[in-house]
């Protein structure tokens, strides 16, 4: 194969009805590095929403259990990327983040918030960092993708545009994004975590860290109380990123797909896993809801957070 041949395929499919294709291709083949790395910066940008961050918090899973939270939430996604939304294991997927979103007291703001950062971010991490931009029709594939994903998960009035999800998303920022001290402990966890995947582990954990802040814009840093890096720091970070793309740009198309599972990130089940297993199963809600009520663990979900 050809280094564009991958790009001819996608702009070939309907993004009106072959989205799933589309998304498989640009997750598992085309930028499957960038993807992982987007897809995990924008489940971070979602603890800066207080009511994000505290409830994460509350739950446990993102301090006490940092490690496996990060393995279920890519595996289970991994399950419905992989086999679609109607497969068996797609269907098994969606039902465990469902049975547990359930279980907590999760506005459908928070959760439209939370989708349209997975609409969003890898497509401008993919323009800041990708070794090609992504063409219109695979941003309208990968839209529309994560559009059916929310209707399957319950989630209402989902924007219909790839910019009306970056509308939503900028102003849901602008407007929630916050300091709370839970959604700064499940920053710090999470990069605590970061510091220790390959080959991040070969490094000091500092300098980790002082990389990826220089890569959040200053309301992201702003709202966990992290000090702005110099301009300097992030040239020198955003610059590597785009040394890499213009690496990776000579790099054989690759021709098997690379999923979560594959990755040295995921570490949690070296025999294997079960779907069905993964993700919690608390019997009651651990918060309070707002109504005063408990949901039942199998009431449907309605958001992409995991939680």
């Amino acid at each position: 194969m050809k280094r564009f041949d991958l790009r001819r395929r996608t702009d070939r499919l309907d993004p009106e009805t072959q989205y799933e294709e589309i998304a498989r291709i640009l997750a598992t083949q085309e930028f499957p590095w960038d993807i992982n790395q987007a897809l995990s910066f924008a489940l971070f940008r979602t603890y800066a929403v207080p009511t994000i961050g505290r409830l994460l918090f509350e739950t446990g899973e993102f301090t006490e259990r940092v490690q496996k939270r990060y393995d279920d939430t890519g595996l289970i996604l991994d399950a419905v990327l992989e086999h679609g939304l109607t497969s068996e294991p797609g269907r098994a997927g969606i039902r465990r983040m469902n049975q547990m979103h359930g279980s907590y007291d999760i506005s459908n703001d928070d959760m439209r918030y939370v989708l349209s950062t997975f609409v969003v971010i890898p497509a401008r991490w993919i323009e800041d960092f990708g070794w090609r931009k992504l063409t219109h029709n695979e941003i309208v594939g990968s839209t529309n993708y994560y559009r059916a994903l929310g209707k399957y998960m319950g989630i209402k009035e989902i924007p219909e545009t790839f910019e009306a999800f970056e509308k939503f998303l900028d102003d849901y920022e602008r407007e929630h994004f916050l300091f709370d001290l839970g959604g700064r402990a499940v920053a710090d966890s999470t990069l605590d975590l970061l510091c220790t995947f390959p080959p991040n582990n070969l490094a000091p954990a500092a300098l980790i860290k002082r990389f990826s802040w220089a890569l959040m814009d200053d309301p992201l840093l702003d709202a966990f109380a992290y000090c702005r890096p110099s301009r300097l720091v992030r040239t020198l970070s955003r610059g590597a990123l785009k040394a890499r793309a213009r690496l990776v740009r000579f790099y054989p198309v690759r021709t098997v797909p690379k999923f979560a599972r594959d990755l040295p990130n995921i570490r949690s089940y070296p025999t294997g896993y079960d779907v069905e297993k993964l993700g919690t199963f608390p019997r009651t809600c651990p918060v309070q809801h707002t109504n005063g009520t408990v949901a039942p663990e199998n009431t449907s979900s309605r958001t992409a957070l995991d939680a």
